[in-house]
């Protein structure tokens, strides 16, 4: 005779019972792991916008070695050359010579140039330059100091390939460039920091050197992670600003 094994109801029931609740906790723990997940992204979503809430555009202070200035005046040096030479094309080539540079050099002269160059691009001029010096971390004080040095480089080693140095451009430069720059640095950084994307713009075009790179006070750096190859390693998250 062939005997098979039974199950008694209750014990049916039982088994019954201790599986539905496994798979009752297994549906449980799979539910709470992905509100866990969202969560968790959702905290760092509201992590990265109070971040971003927080920053604002400004200028940071600090100090500068002597081969960093240095660099910063060879540069604006060399792209000085080049605008003069683009600016006044026929100028440069219709009284210009290193004769006249060995002539005029050390001479200075209260220059005829019309008030539209010596009121206007002078002291814009000087305050793109103010303002570039703000933008490297330059103090306000250090800022105006390297736009007079610029404007005395310019007059005293440049211009005089076609013209002795100016001397009404040696002050107009830098001493109106940078009350310019000084009005112009506090009306962008009003204009930057609103939400109104349209004020931005105008923010920017007042004060252009807050698009480029080498602007200290548009780059946020916050410590993060990074997957790589499966595993996540300590990093940093770079948000920059326009």
């Amino acid at each position: 005779m062939l005997l098979l094994p039974t199950i008694s109801s209750a014990t049916s029931k039982e088994v019954s019972d201790e599986v539905s609740k496994e798979v009752s906790e297994e549906a449980s723990e799979a539910v709470s792991t992905k509100t866990a997940k969202e969560e968790s992204n959702k905290n760092t979503q509201e992590q990265k916008s109070q971040l971003q809430l927080k920053y604002i555009y400004t200028y940071k202070d600090r100090e500068h070695t002597n081969k960093e200035t240095l660099t910063h005046l060879g540069v604006f040096y060399l792209i000085n050359w080049g605008a003069y030479y683009l600016s006044q094309p026929q100028t440069f080539a219709r009284e210009g010579s290193w004769s006249n540079y060995k002539n005029n050099f050390g001479k200075a002269v209260f220059d005829k140039d019309e008030p539209y160059w010596n009121w206007t691009i002078h002291p814009m001029t000087g305050s793109q330059l103010y303002l570039y010096y703000r933008a490297n971390g330059y103090s306000r004080i250090n800022s105006f100091a390297l736009t007079a040095v610029q404007s005395a480089l310019f007059e005293f080693t440049i211009e005089i390939y076609t013209e002795p140095a100016s001397i009404q451009d040696m002050y107009q430069t830098p001493v109106l460039g940078s009350i310019l720059g000084v009005v112009l640095e506090k009306v962008s950084l009003l204009l930057l920091n609103t939400d109104v994307s349209v004020l931005k713009v105008v923010g920017h075009i007042l004060n252009p050197t807050t698009l480029f790179w080498f602007y200290e006070g548009k780059v946020a750096i916050y410590p993060s992670t990074i997957a790589l190859n499966a595993k996540k390693v300590p990093g940093v998250l770079v948000t920059v600003e326009f």
